[in-house]
């Protein structure tokens, strides 16, 4: 393990920071995540918490802060700013926050800019409004388009948004159409989502009762593969898995976790890796905010993992395969030449690095679960 390594072991050079805003509008119909609606009344007391829970841990200087949920822009601009005053971060760090294109005045944006955000995420998922609706999103086709070119507007030079595939009754035509809209827009990064049947969900509710059916795998395929070809062709770069990007412009934030580098979690549900420790806070808000009264980190105890050795490695080499470009450093085992032989791996660099092919990024969790 190299000396950098080692610090990152030890936590003592933490540069990540996410932070979990459990708000929303409405619940998404595919969304498991820790999100409650109608809690206008905890948006002041959950962010005091949140704070002191940042203050419990060592005063870090960030290069990356994101603001995820939820619908982190659902709070007020005063209150963001209180927590961005609590955060100590480098002079050219990237801090972004997502948000829902409902929910966002041109106003607002250029405030953001002010409290130093820089990057947004915006929830998207698509531009058809009939997709829109059917999966329970709040906002049309127009509201997209307008709070993207208002955010150029105020100043934001650097624009994620989020697009989704795979959806009961979504066809090739659709997805076409979202992907004409978003060379239109030209945004700086775009994260695929194929959707995900969760269990507890509207839709895993409906799967169950026969209401809902899913996509067949060869057609999520062929529009996987489209999404591909067609951003590259377009001059986004392929530099993970589920992202795209135009050059120089991945998401620093998310490549720290796909680099299996230590990261701090605040707020409900948060996730960190933090001093050979994996673990998450609790999700439910009487908890967390009993642990905060008394100082008290608010981890779930049912999460902890400890990260040895060999999980490390484990890790470092299924995270590092998402990265398509970069892959792994080659080692000769069993798994490997396998996967090798099965056209999942290529060897490149001079055959000191795996990365996954074209087929093995299709097959992508095929080759993760070798690893697991």
């Amino acid at each position: 393990m190299s000396k950098t390594e080692n610090k990152q072991k030890t936590g003592e050079n933490i540069d990540a920071l996410y932070l979990h805003i459990p708000f929303c509008e409405k619940k998404c119909e595919y969304c498991d995540f820790c999100t409650f609606i109608n809690m206008e009344h905890e948006y002041g007391k959950y962010t005091e918490a949140l704070i002191k829970e940042l203050k419990m841990y060592p005063e870090y200087e960030y290069d990356t802060v994101y603001f995820g949920g939820g619908t982190p822009s659902l709070l007020s601009i005063k209150m963001l700013s209180c927590i961005m005053e609590t955060i100590k971060y480098t002079r050219n760090a990237e801090i972004t926050l997502e948000l829902n294109p409902n929910d966002m005045t041109e106003e607002k944006l250029q405030e953001l800019r002010k409290i130093k955000i820089n990057r947004l995420s915006i929830g998207i998922q698509s531009f058809q409004n009939h997709i829109l609706k059917f999966i329970g999103r709040l906002h049309n086709g127009e509201d997209a388009v307008k709070v993207f070119e208002n955010a150029r507007k105020a100043g934001f030079d650097n624009i994620s948004i989020d697009l989704m595939f795979g959806i009961p009754n979504q066809n090739m035509k659709d997805l076409k159409k979202d992907l004409e809209m978003i060379l239109q827009l030209s945004p700086d990064n775009v994260s695929i989502y194929s959707l995900i049947w969760e269990e507890g969900t509207v839709f895993w509710s409906k799967m169950q009762k026969g209401l809902l059916y899913q996509m067949e795998q060869d057609l999520e395929a062929e529009m996987y593969e489209l999404i591909i070809d067609f951003l590259k062709a377009n001059g986004y770069e392929h530099y993970e898995i589920s992202n795209f990007s135009k050059k120089g412009l991945a998401g620093r934030h998310n490549l720290k976790y796909w680099k299996n580098k230590q990261f701090l979690g605040v707020g409900m549900s948060a996730a960190s890796y933090y001093k050979e420790k994996r673990y998450s806070n609790v999700r439910n808000f009487y908890k967390y905010y009993k642990f905060i009264d008394e100082n008290i980190f608010p981890i779930d105890e049912k999460s902890v993992e400890t990260v040895d050795e060999t999980e490390y490695y484990k890790l470092k080499n299924m995270l590092g395969l998402r990265l398509i470009n970069e892959g792994i450093e080659y080692f000769d085992d069993e798994k490997s030449e396998s996967l090798l032989k099965r056209g999942l791996l290529e060897k490149f660099n001079k055959g000191t690095r795996l990365r996954l092919t074209r087929q093995g990024i299709l097959l992508a969790n095929d080759v993760f679960m070798e690893f697991i």
